[in-house]
């Protein structure tokens, strides 16, 4: 079943895209949860016209991502977390939370945790690593960050 999407959706699709899934899915969570809509030819027209209106809008966001971009790809973190002295592994975790924290205070961006992925499943010990940042679907940025002990 083609269906547009209404929002972005994890693993399927952005907002505006004619993507094809099973039915069950499309009928039972996708359209009643106002995440998508069926791709008749009345709704591709009025598809088409949108896109057209949000052209301009969408490289104005495009540009803002950029460079907010060339701002985070030189940065270099230092997440303070408790640690054991001897074995250097960290009490919990770092999560995007702490990431976008420490970002916000250091150049001032605000970044939803949601859009920092790391490239470790949880950082549980000190060291360097590094957690890309999905600013939009065709901007990342790549932040390296060290956890040290506090």
């Amino acid at each position: 079943m083609e269906i547009i999407l209404k929002q972005d959706v994890n693993n399927l699709g952005y907002k505006n895209e004619i993507v094809t899934v099973k039915d069950g899915y499309a009928r039972n969570y996708l359209i009643p949860n106002k995440m998508a809509i069926l791709a008749t030819e009345r709704n591709r027209k009025m598809l088409a016209e949108e896109i057209r209106q949000q052209a301009h809008k969408e490289e104005k966001i495009k540009n803002e991502a950029l460079d907010k971009a060339k701002v985070l790809e030189g940065l270099k973190l230092t997440i303070g977390a408790k640690a054991a002295a001897t074995t250097g592994k960290i009490f919990g975790s770092v999560n995007t939370i702490q990431i976008a924290n420490a970002i916000k205070e250091a150049c001032n961006i605000e970044v939803d945790r949601k859009q920092i992925v790391m490239n470790e499943d949880a950082v549980k010990e000190l060291g360097n690593y590094k957690a890309k940042i999905k600013l939009h679907k065709d901007v990342q940025a790549e932040v390296e960050f060290e956890v040290v002990a506090e």
